[in-house]
């Protein structure tokens, strides 16, 4: 049965390992992912935990167990387990990962047939079969197999190569020395190998598939101080951060400071909208930055509630060739409907090699926000939906968006207060000129909270 301190959202289910999590529990739901999907192919893939290799053996047989035929990637990036699932014309897949989340926990995001996220709802279904006890196992005979695919990290890195945005040999050319950390995740399979192909010359810090976190998990700023110290250290002309299951990428610029992983989606944007005129997608909690470059270009600009299946609902929806979400998620619908740090790698160099400027230069072209991000413990006795009238009052004349969480547009900036969907948190996000504006828009919702 599913439990109570598990986290579940669009963004997979979360939970401790063998606290939430267990290997009974996901076998169950590898089953349950079969019987509400069909029988059929199911890619599966993990990142660099070591719970990884103990729950992948659970989800396998799980699969197999309600007759669905395995295809193993083993290690892989996120986004090159949703490749795969497309590549193999797969019912579905499993991503066993817990992003960003510190590494006692784990989960299972689920792929569907087409290589993107299961929505809220499509989870909560699978969650509940796998409660009810409605699963229809194979016979003996009919039980799924299991069958290794090696190649899935070379396929993603040659499609990266090859789209329109990137030209490799200009990149190449301009022989860019790059610092890279990979925080030990499973992007240290691939992302070394796509940077040696584009010609760069890599100092990797933390690129060790073990699951051996060195720095906290999350590529925020705050937290790539050695990555920092590399670049300057080295002479590099940028550096990458990349998060356990290499699907949000963060930039350091020349100097050794960190650009805010609020700005690969701005500059990823500029580069595609140079070449491809359409709608930029972001969600609620992305730097209004993004906005801006819509509009310089000329294009409409789009936010959604916080989460992946929401932002690529809605690029599909508005046939958009950019978009993402501001924790350094950046999609590009000409190679997937998915999140990659691979995809975002390419795009920042190829926009480096292209104007011959360093990434101070490039960022100097765009309006600069200051961010800031808190998140608290959620209380059980707190409903967000009982701040509404106190922050109506507190920020009174300021614009209200109710569609995840609460967000307010004020004059100087804006603030939005919502849920988690992968940690038992609530967060807190202002974006204004400057960081002590920013900070002060979340201490009024924090003192409000006290009382």
């Amino acid at each position: 049965m599913a439990k109570p301190d598990l986290v579940i959202s669009g963004s997979g289910i979360r939970g401790i390992i063998y606290d939430g999590l267990t290997p009974d529990f996901v076998c169950r739901l590898a089953s349950s992912l079969v019987g509400t999907l069909g029988r059929g192919t199911y890619v599966l893939g993990r990142d660099t935990r070591p719970s990884g290799g103990i729950l992948q053996g659970a989800v396998a047989a799980g699969l197999c167990g309600a007759g669905g035929d395995v295809v193993d990637v083993g290690i892989s990036p996120t986004p090159t387990i949703q490749l795969a699932v497309e590549h193999h014309g797969a019912r579905g897949g499993i991503a066993i990962t817990a992003s960003h989340n510190p590494a006692e926990w784990n989960a299972l995001k689920l792929i569907s047939g087409a290589g993107t996220f299961l929505t809220k709802q499509e989870v909560d279904r699978v969650v509940e079969v796998s409660r009810t006890g409605e699963i229809e196992y194979a016979r003996h005979d009919t039980a799924g197999k299991v069958e290794s695919d090696p190649g899935a990290c070379e396929r993603h890195a040659s499609a990266v190569l090859a789209l329109e945005y990137v030209d490799p040999e200009n990149i190449r050319s301009a022989g860019f020395k790059v610092a890279l950390d990979c925080v030990n995740g499973a992007g240290s399979v691939l992302a070394p190998r796509l940077l040696g192909e584009l010609g760069c010359r890599v100092s990797q810090l933390y690129c060790e598939p073990s699951g051996e976190f060195r720095r906290v998990p999350e590529p925020l700023a705050e937290n790539l101080g050695d990555l920092c110290d590399l670049v300057r250290r080295e002479g590099a002309d940028i550096g990458f951060a990349l998060d356990p299951d290499g699907d949000r990428l963060a930039i350091v610029d020349e100097t050794g400071s960190p650009v805010g992983e609020e700005y690969t989606l701005v500059l990823c944007a500029d580069v595609v909208l140079e070449r491809t005129r359409g709608p930029v997608v972001t969600n609620l909690s992305t730097t209004r930055a993004v906005g801006d470059i819509a509009r310089s270009h000329g294009v409409e600009f789009h936010r959604t509630p916080v989460g992946e299946t929401n932002v690529v609902n809605r690029m599909k929806d508005v046939e958009s060739p950019i978009g993402g979400e501001g924790n350094g998620g950046v999609i590009l619908p000409a190679l997937h409907y998915g999140r990659d740090a691979m995809v975002g790698m390419a795009l920042v160099l190829q926009a480096l090699a292209r104007n011959g400027r360093p990434v101070s230069g490039l960022l100097a072209k765009f309006p600069k926000y200051a961010i800031f991000k808190k998140k608290v413990s959620l209380d059980e006795d707190l409903d967000i939906d009982g701040l509404k009238p106190i922050l109506k009052e507190e920020f009174a004349g300021g614009t209200f968006n109710y569609d995840d969480g609460i967000r307010v547009d004020l004059d100087e900036g804006w603030l939005h207060v919502r849920k988690s969907g992968t940690e038992p948190v609530i967060r807190l996000i202002s974006e204004t000129r400057s960081l002590e504006e920013a900070q002060g828009l979340v201490q009024r919702v924090l003192e409000r909270l006290n009382r």
